[in-house]
């Protein structure tokens, strides 16, 4: 992992960190460094904290995903942001390069999702189907380049691999995610899915916050400012 996180924005209650693929956001049975053991360090010397810090991430990145993670320092923004989230508060835009199908310009997909724990994949069906969970998504094509294509996506919902699976279900897998059929990874083990933004009401400030991150993706550098 030669990318380090950075700090994106940070009050009395939120850490906003822009994580680099390949970095957990907590820590698993690999025993690896992760995304809040260095937020906590960050806080612990940056304000020379005592003891431990209280610094608990709010959702969830897949390792192989980078961009926008909210951490919170109190328990109060804690208790509130996880309500926000829960009640769909937050408003979510990733990016994907994704294998381009020439037909898509943007829409809305629904399908139920049903996550299968010991192989760590999520099955899609088109249909209700047992204990499977709604999804929805909406997303727009901005470039495509090469047989890719670039897309901002906003998930109404927060299934565990829910944007890699449902556009995999529709010809569009995301470029590096074998797991989700395409063809080749990509060379860092990452795939090419980031949170580009988000924005909410500061659960203890009550004020609006809107947090960027542009990926490090070269070809497709020159549309970013097609993002609005």
């Amino acid at each position: 992992m030669t990318k380090r996180p950075s700090v994106l924005y940070e009050d009395n209650h939120l850490l906003i960190v822009d994580k680099p693929a390949g970095w957990l956001v907590q820590g698993d049975e690999t025993g690896d460094n992760t995304l809040t053991d260095w937020s906590r360090d960050y806080i612990k010397k940056k304000y020379n904290k005592p003891g431990d810090v209280f610094l608990h991430p709010t959702h969830r990145l897949d390792r192989p995903v980078s961009g926008v993670t909210v951490f919170a320092w109190t328990s109060k923004a804690l208790e509130r942001m996880n309500a926000l989230f829960r009640e769909d508060q937050v408003e979510k835009t990733y990016l994907a390069i994704v294998k381009e199908r020439l037909e898509i310009t943007g829409e809305i997909l629904i399908h139920w999702l049903e996550k299968n724990d010991k192989k760590n994949i999520t099955h899609v069906y088109n249909q209700p189907k047992g204990k499977a969970k709604k999804a929805e998504l909406t997303y727009e094509l901005v470039a495509s380049l090469n047989k890719l294509s670039l897309l901002k996506v906003k998930p109404k919902t927060g299934r565990p691999h829910q944007i890699r699976a449902q556009l995999a279900k529709i010809g569009c897998p995301i470029q590096g995610d074998i797991k989700y059929g395409f063809t080749q990874a990509n060379r860092d083990k990452s795939i090419s899915l980031h949170s580009f933004e988000m924005k909410f009401i500061h659960p203890v400030k009550k004020e609006p916050i809107v947090v960027r991150s542009i990926p490090d993706w070269p070809d497709f550098k020159p549309h970013m400012h097609e993002l609005g």
